[in-house]
């Protein structure tokens, strides 16, 4: 009998979405409306996967992002929920995060017209550290 080492590492929810491809309920999560500046990385491996500075309030309930290291993920086609979606992953672990949807007009008008729709369970915010005094 082998054991999946991500039951080891990631609670039940976080196992659900990162390595099963789950959702978190909309406008529930740690990071929907979090400003604080950093880098978000993977919950699961550690990858630096998006920045502060492209994160915005998209207003569908989960953190959104402008933009990212396109190394830093993987897109593939998911045609669940009998609907075309691009969902993006960890290029390191293939963890779930989120989905990318394009075109929608809700992004800032200085950043590309997109939106990595990311599950806050799949992210880890690394804070900047302020420089003070």
């Amino acid at each position: 009998m082998t054991t999946d080492p991500w039951r080891e590492k990631l609670t039940e929810a976080e196992y659900r979405v990162l390595r099963e491809g789950g959702t978190e309920p909309a406008f529930t999560g740690e990071y929907t409306d979090t400003e604080t500046t950093g880098v978000y990385c993977c919950r699961a491996c550690g990858a630096e996967l998006f920045t502060s500075d492209t994160k915005y309030h998209s207003g569908c309930g989960w953190p959104s992002f402008a933009d990212t290291e396109k190394a830093a993920v993987t897109l593939h086609e998911d045609d669940s929920l009998g609907m075309r979606r691009t969902e993006v992953r960890c290029a390191n672990c293939g963890s779930h995060l989120g989905h990318l949807f394009t075109g929608e007009g809700l992004a800032p008008k200085d950043m590309p017209d997109q939106r990595y729709c990311i599950n806050s369970i799949s992210l880890r915010l690394r804070p900047t550290e302020s420089a003070s005094g």
